[in-house]
């Protein structure tokens, strides 16, 4: 009986999110210390197995209300049988003969909900390594984010950019180019430009995150959709901004300037706070962090940090003082690809 197992890591946006989504340029890295992970065996029928956070029994209304707010009211069924249907709809519009054998599919997260590193993306992206596998079919891996986007916006209706499923995908620490005149049309998907990096000219970095004061992604990104749609100036200007750190930040790198890409992760969050109404939880995070030296910015749309964090003894003042407002302070663990 043939049994695959594949994972997606977590991921924290280094410089340039959100603009993503609006034809600006991103860094981004995967975190080896989260993962989601699909398990897909042959089977008499298609079955979806429910998980942990699928559950329908609960020792109390508060233990249900408390799910429902962790993980809202559907778990992460939908995001399996949503890629499910999106890559066999993808398969038959692109002629990619599927075998007729039936399969068993479950998966697991530990990634922490709500928080901004990107949980969902990342069930839909091992599930859609899964099905690429069994079937052995081939997909090109630029395509692949484009894919699993349309799998979460077209089919689920959730407010989302490429950026997540570009890393999810490609793995490490990737260089990402959405600029309207460098966006490419294939297999009738839009695609950006992407540069893997070595991950290894990181600098020492930190996260920190609160499941206690996540919120779900939409809280941020719907109100700000609706301004950049409508032609608000600033959000225009913002998202412009942010491509232009994301690039400052590329040539940091290359240099292996510490410094300049701390002083540029602290600017992409004060960008953020000028366009948007953030969250004392979090900008309180914000400021516990900078007050240890560190730099200091979101990893996502709320609820995790990152940053530039230069010795050990800066950290272990970031697990104390963030520690003190609820926070988990951990080391990313580099996820290296074997063809960086």
């Amino acid at each position: 009986m043939e049994l695959l197992r594949r994972r997606a890591y977590a991921r924290a946006g280094l410089v340039g999110n959100p603009s993503d989504g609006y034809f600006g340029k991103t860094i981004s890295l995967t975190l080896k210390n989260f993962w989601a992970e699909v398990v897909l065996y042959e089977w008499d029928e298609v079955e979806i197995v429910l998980s942990q956070d699928d559950r329908s029994r609960f020792g109390s209304v508060q233990d249900l209300v408390h799910d429902v707010r962790l993980h809202g009211y559907y778990g992460g069924v939908r995001l399996v049988k949503a890629t499910i249907k999106r890559f066999v709809e993808f398969c038959q519009q692109n002629g990619l003969a599927l075998h007729d054998r039936n399969f068993a599919v479950r998966y697991q997260s530990n990634i922490p909900r709500q928080v901004g590193l990107a949980g969902s993306s990342a069930i839909i992206v091992a599930t859609l390594r899964a099905l690429i596998d069994f079937y052995r079919v081939e997909i090109p891996r630029q395509i692949q984010p484009s894919l699993a986007l349309s799998i979460e916006s077209g089919e689920l209706g959730i407010a989302a950019g490429l950026q997540d499923r570009v890393i999810q995908v490609y793995g490490g620490l990737v260089y990402m180019d959405f600029a309207k005149d460098r966006m490419t049309e294939q297999m009738g998907f839009s695609c950006g430009v992407y540069e893997s990096l070595d991950p290894q000219i990181l600098p020492p970095l930190y996260l920190a995150y609160s499941p206690e004061v996540g919120e779900p992604t939409e809280v941020l990104h719907y109100p700000l959709r609706a301004r950049y749609q409508a032609g608000d100036p600033a959000v225009h200007g913002a998202m412009q901004k942010f491509a232009g750190l994301a690039a400052e930040a590329y040539e940091a790198l290359q240099k292996h300037d510490a410094c300049q890409l701390s002083a540029l992760m602290d600017e992409n969050f004060n960008t953020r706070r000028s366009i948007c109404q953030l969250a004392s939880s979090h900008i309180e995070m914000i400021e516990v962090a900078r007050r240890t030296g560190a730099s200091a910015k979101f990893a996502g749309s709320g609820g995790a940090i990152i940053g530039v964090c230069v010795d050990d003894a800066m950290f272990a003042r970031l697990q104390n003082d963030l520690g003190q407002i609820g926070c988990q302070v951990v080391r990313p663990l580099l996820d290296v690809p074997a063809n960086t």
